[in-house]
């Protein structure tokens, strides 16, 4: 579901999933720092992801990782806050 809502959202470059439970979206066409981007989705939207700085220093700031780990209610409404979120970014 989030690899279909996420894209639509405005995440349109997410690496392939590879088990676990996370997706790494690219965000480099909103910001090159990841650690505030992620700050700023927290504090805006009530939805957290990981910067993935804090998995790859060298590209990392134009990434975050996002786990869907929870209920479909949940994710769907996540997807639908970063959707208005980022349409105001």
């Amino acid at each position: 579901m989030l690899l279909e809502e996420l894209p639509r959202a405005g995440f349109d470059s997410i690496l392939p999933a590879d088990g676990a439970f996370y997706l790494y979206a690219d965000i480099s066409r909103y910001t090159g720092d990841s650690a505030a981007f992620a700050k700023n989705m927290l504090r805006e939207t009530g939805v957290a992801a990981t910067p993935g700085i804090d998995f790859d220093p060298d590209r990392g700031n134009c990434y975050l990782r996002l786990c869907y780990a929870g209920a479909e209610h949940d994710m769907r409404e996540a997807a639908r806050r970063i959707a208005a979120w980022l349409k105001v970014q």
